[in-house]
């Protein structure tokens, strides 16, 4: 053990999260939540904050998306070897499952800053000799199967996280649950402290992600009493988690001292969900040295030395001269546009204005939105040419999500010959940081209220790219008309009827395209390079992954 305790001591944080997204050949990420943990843990390297996370291995990853040419979406397998990444690490603890012992190991990822920072990262996996077949794959998938195959991963990530932390000799002073899927670590807190709720929720931290009811974790007390079987864990669970159903952020809520949503309106939100808790607010953030291109990195150096470990240098971007973050600019979109052929054939040039979207296809993301109305697009492009990028998966389960997918295909049919539509195959974040510098505007059209945050804009705006956003989750604070993009629909606070909002929403989304956007990109330039500046210095240089850590550890961790 004592060439781990070298790489490991002082870790005092422990930061639990379902899924981390690393790198594409670590796919151990499905979206936004797990690419907001890779951001914090890189962020909390560079910062030097004693931080361990827990995660599963899951070395079958999410899947690999194939497209069929009319938009069908079908799963591949994107098995991935650990031991090409990682260490394994001695030791072995056990949970209890359907009254049995399974066994779970537990991989060592080092996440490295060039500060000299590090982030030990502990994947936990029951792919272990001795475990049943069936126990075995319990790590496998991230977010695959039914709603037993949940549970068992939430046993293991939670009360077997705690008990591998243990086992390496972790001292730790507070659990971050990074939303609540990890919520049964406090089950075992309880448990090793005598039930002392006091001193578990003095210890633990809540991160909600989720506005809305449906998307919380919810088990049947059957199923909960067939995989625990220990009757006074049971009725813990059924105090603190509710009576009814098991609810994983119910158990997170009532065994926290600190929980935070994830933007202001978010923790409004939050706080209408579950009223009775107090919900603070800290924004998200994004890592701004991952998801800034290679043209903007060198950029920045010149000209605003250190901004990778202080974002808010960026706040300075008025001493950079517009021709050389106009050249970044086009250097980033010519990368992106050359890709965009190589892989679809379909002749995008780099002097057309171009709308990326780019984010997992589900209903309330509303893709298809700029397609409502054909002949109003159609006018908007014969006064100003675009093209569009559009990327995303569905859930395997998502069949409305699916079926997104495929209409956006129809449509790029439709559109053929007029305007130039791609949509491209298995999002991951090597397209995604091509798509966030190299489009000239990001487009994100959420049903409002179900945007809890949203964080693909800030990224766009590391890399001078323009936001032009519904009213909801980050843009509410980052949006300022006109000076750091444009909104779309009306402000928040407006009461409109739902149809009345959408018919809002469109009039906006068309008209600011045909009266302002496309013209103004077009036509004066001097006032596009003004809304760059403004991104960079306005949004990018506050809304990073830095910021968001700093206010976690005098917030949250202290």
């Amino acid at each position: 053990m004592d060439y781990i305790e070298g790489v490991l001591k002082g870790q005092n944080i422990a930061y639990f999260s379902m899924e981390i997204g690393l790198s594409n050949e670590i796919p151990t990420y499905a979206g936004g939540l797990g690419i907001l943990a890779g951001d914090t843990i890189r962020s909390a390297a560079d910062l030097k904050v004693p931080l361990v996370a827990v995660t599963l291995v899951c070395n079958k990853g999410y899947f690999k998306q194939v497209l069929e040419d009319s938009g069908s979406q079908h799963e591949q397998k994107e098995e991935w070897v650990p031991a090409h990444f990682m260490t394994l690490l001695p030791p072995e603890v056990s949970v209890n499952i359907r009254g049995k012992d399974v066994k779970v190991r537990a991989w060592l990822y080092n996440c490295k800053s060039l500060t000299g920072g590090c982030v030990p990262i502990i994947f936990l996996d029951t792919n272990v000799e001795g475990n049943s077949e069936e126990d075995r794959c319990i790590t496998d998938y991230l977010y695959g199967g039914d709603q037993r195959y949940r549970l068992k991963q939430e046993i293991v990530l939670g009360i077997g996280g705690v008990r591998m932390l243990e086992a390496l000799n972790f001292k730790i002073r507070k659990y971050h649950m990074n939303e609540g899927h990890s919520s049964l670590l406090a089950l075992e807190l309880l448990k090793r402290n005598g039930l002392k709720v006091t001193d578990v929720k003095e210890s633990c931290i809540f991160t909600t992600h989720t506005p809305v009811e449906a998307g919380h974790d919810k088990f049947d007390y059957g199923l909960v009493g067939e995989l625990i079987t220990d009757r006074k864990d049971l009725e813990v669970l059924r105090k603190f988690g509710g009576e009814d159903r098991l609810n994983m952020s119910l158990l997170a809520l009532n065994l926290s001292n600190y929980i935070n949503g994830v933007t202001k309106r978010h923790s409004l939100i939050s706080q209408e969900l579950f009223p009775g808790y107090k919900i603070q607010s800290i924004t998200n953030g994004v890592h701004s040295y991952t998801w800034t291109s290679p043209y903007f990195r060198e950029l920045y150096d010149r000209y605003l030395p250190g901004w990778a470990n202080e974002p808010e240098l960026l706040v300075r971007v008025g001493g950079i001269p517009d021709d050389e973050i106009w050249a970044a600019h086009r250097s980033a979109k010519r990368a992106l546009i050359d890709e965009v052929n190589r892989e679809t054939g379909v002749g995008m040039d780099s002097e057309t204005l171009t709308i990326g979207f780019a984010r997992r296809m589900t209903e309330y993301k509303r893709p298809t939105l700029i397609f409502s109305d054909l002949e109003r697009l159609r006018k908007v492009n014969n006064m100003g040419r675009m093209q569009l990028v559009f990327a995303g998966q569905a859930h395997p389960r998502d069949e409305a999500g699916k079926g997104l997918i495929r209409e956006i295909f129809r449509y790029i049919e439709e559109l053929k010959g007029e305007m130039k539509i791609v949509f491209l195959e298995n999002y991951d974040m090597e397209m995604a940081a091509k798509l966030v510098s190299g489009v000239d505007l990001w487009l994100n059209t959420p049903q409002r209220p179900y945007e809890a945050s949203g964080t693909s804009g800030m990224k766009a705006a590391h890399n001078g790219v323009v936001n032009f956003s519904v009213l909801d989750g980050w843009w509410i604070e980052g949006w300022i008309e006109g000076v750091t993009g444009w909104a779309i629909g009306p402000e928040p606070d407006e009461e409109f009827s739902e149809e009345d909002c959408r018919l809002c929403e469109l009039n906006d989304l068309y008209n600011k395209l045909y009266y302002v956007i496309v013209p103004m990109y077009y036509d004066r330039k001097d006032e596009w390079f003004k809304l760059i500046n403004n991104s960079i210095g306005m949004i990018a240089y506050y809304f990073n992954s830095h910021r968001m850590m700093r206010r976690y550890v005098t917030n949250a961790y202290l």
